[in-house]
């Protein structure tokens, strides 16, 4: 607890994704944020490489994911 906060994290891949929040907001909630955004910056990933704009279909783009996912 930090002051009147709390620090909810996760960690992925080796990263930590930290979140401070009031301390009556609901863990879970946030813990499912976090989760969703690791989940639509994967989906961006797949769409840009350094920088420049690999792939604009959202078809190719959701089989790509497909097929990482079943490798997992």
């Amino acid at each position: 607890m930090f002051r009147n906060f709390k620090i909810i994290y996760r960690r992925y891949a080796g990263l930590y994704f930290c979140i401070c929040v009031d301390v009556n907001d609901n863990n879970l909630a946030y813990l499912e944020a976090i989760h969703n955004f690791v989940e639509v910056y994967t989906v961006v990933d797949e769409m840009f490489l350094a920088g420049e704009i690999r792939e604009t279909s959202q078809t190719k783009v959701l089989k790509q994911l497909l097929m990482l996912q079943s490798l997992e």
